[in-house]
Parts: structure tokens; C-alpha cells; sequence
């Protein structure tokens, strides 16, 4: 069957974060700042402790279920954790997540690339991007800044539909939004576990962008593995 879509993953694959998460001290000193300024007296260190506690409280009872709550819901919970009553309608929330995510853009870069490879690839095949992250808004901004937004039929954001990869809900999201099977479907990611094995359950054929060493055991194995994404138009004609 004739490959209709072809969706990515977006962090490491189309947009590149700089290594050892560079962005996470500055970014939450950047969150902290504002929440600072609008009332929340504790130290930094404080803070800092109460996020973390409740950034890996929330993930322990996700991880189970391959969810994906929103950021907001972090910063809910670690507010609550220093005695302030906030829920995820606030606007102090979601202004603090917003602050996050300025902060974070300014260590992602897309891919060189990227764009050309989208742009050969646009109108041939329906685009797409499935991402693990918990600011969908984030997501969105990137692409708009990078001049990328209108080539993608569909962007899928996990804490947008609270499914993360590899829970096979978030693909089969993204086939539906595209009109399109999985048969007729390639996924390029950078991951052997979230990528790969997620698309190649639902019935995806997966491209594994290889971008660091990973073990191969007990893997779905990738239809073809890739260094770089301009081999991205070749390889589909052969899939």
C-alpha cells in the first residue's frame, strides 16, 4: 500500500535541544521569578524541592498508564505543596507555565534540515507530529517561530490528550485526525522505545533517526535507520 502520511517526532527529530538539559535551572529560576513576584514567598530552594517532589509524584502514577498531564498540573501541585490554593484554570498557572516555556525555546533549535526536508515532502504526503511534552502551547510557539506551523496537516501534544508515546491512543489520534491508516503511514523518530516500538504496534512502519547508541533487545525493529533526515525522501520511496 502507497505511503500517504508521514509524521514525526518532534524533540531530537525535528527540533534539537541542547544536551544534559541545559534548559531546566534556568527555566524554573525563570517560573520562580515570576511566581516571586506575584505572591509565592518561599525561597528558590524551596521551590525548587516542592517542583521536583511533585514533577515525579505526578510521572510515578502516569508512567502506568503512559499519560501526560499537563504542566499546569505540576504547577498546581507544587504550589499546593508550599500552602497556596491555585487550580489549573489560573491565570497565575498558566502565566508561570508560559514563563517555563520562554525560557526552554531559547535551548531548541530545529534540526538544519529540517525545514527543506518538510518542504519536499509537503503536499506529496500528509504531515504530521506526535510529541511527548507537557506544554502543547510550547509546541505550538516553536513551530510558529520557526516558520514550520502550515506545513503539518496534524500536531498531536501528549498533555493535549493526556497519552504519551508509546501509548498506542496517541498514534491512532493522529491517524484519525489524518484521514488515514496505518498502513499507509510512516513514523521518524529518535527513539528505539517511544518511536519505534509505539508506531510499529499500531501497524506504522517506523523510520528510527539514529542520534545516539541505544540497545536493540527485546525491540520492534525499525523498517529503516537513518544518520540524518534529508535520506528521509529516499527511503520512502523504498518502504
Amino acid at each position: 500500500m502507497p505511503i500517504r502520511a508521514v509524521i514525526f517526532d518532534m524533540f531530537d527529530t525535528l527540533m534539537l535541544i541542547s544536551r544534559n538539559h541545559d534548559f531546566s535551572s534556568p527555566s524554573l529560576m525563570r517560573m520562580y521569578k515570576f511566581l516571586a513576584k506575584n505572591g509565592v514567598k518561599d525561597t528558590f530552594e524551596e521551590f525548587e524541592k516542592a517542583y521536583v517532589q511533585s514533577r515525579d509524584a505526578l510521572y510515578a502514577i502516569a508512567d502506568a498508564k503512559l499519560e501526560e498531564p499537563h504542566f499546569n498540573v505540576r504547577v498546581v501541585e507544587t504550589l499546593k505543596k508550599l500552602g497556596y490554593k491555585h487550580d489549573t484554570s489560573s491565570s497565575l498557572v498558566s502565566e508561570a507555565t508560559a514563563e517555563f516555556c520562554d525560557e526552554f525555546m531559547k535551548f531548541v533549535c530545529p534540526d538544519k534540515d529540517a525545514e527543506t526536508v518538510l518542504r519536499s515532502l509537503h503536499r506529496k504526503y500528509k504531515l504530521g507530529i506526535i510529541s511527548n511534552f507537557a506544554i502543547p502551547e510550547c509546541v505550538d510557539r516553536l513551530l510558529k517561530d520557526h516558520g514550520l506551523e502550515g506545513l503539518f496537516d496534524v500536531v498531536v501534544v501528549s498533555a493535549a490528550v493526556n497519552k504519551r508515546k508509546p501509548n498506542p491512543e496517541i498514534f491512532k489520534i493522529a491517524l484519525k485526525a489524518l484521514g488515514v491508516s496505518a498502513s499507509e503511514s510512516v513514523f521518524v523518530g529518535d527513539t528505539l522505545d517511544a518511536d519505534v516500538d509505539g508506531s510499529k504496534a499500531v501497524g506504522i512502519k517506523a523510520i528510527y533517526l539514529q542520534r545516539r547508541t541505544e540497545k536493540t533487545d527485546g525491540r520492534a525493529m525499525p523498517d529503516a535507520t537513518i544518520k540524518s533526515l534529508v535520506e528521509i525522501p529516499l527511503v520512502l520511496q523504498n518502504l
